[in-house]
């Protein structure tokens, strides 16, 4: 019984760290473009290293 007097508090606290962490995310704009990420996936070679054509027009 007395487990659960320990295990309350420890609870409570991760709980206000995942709140803490959770509210830091909105803040920092974690959540700002939802869309661009999920259509970037849809589009190879853009935006990334490589994109540029290679120096004699060929694909490598």
């Amino acid at each position: 019984m007395t487990d659960y007097f320990f295990l309350i508090p420890v609870a409570l606290a991760l709980g206000a760290i995942a709140l803490g962490a959770f509210m830091w995310s909105l803040r920092s704009g974690q959540y700002d473009d939802l869309t661009g990420a999920a259509e970037r996936i849809l589009f190879e070679n853009r935006d990334g290293p490589g994109d540029s054509p290679s120096p004699r027009g060929q694909a490598e």
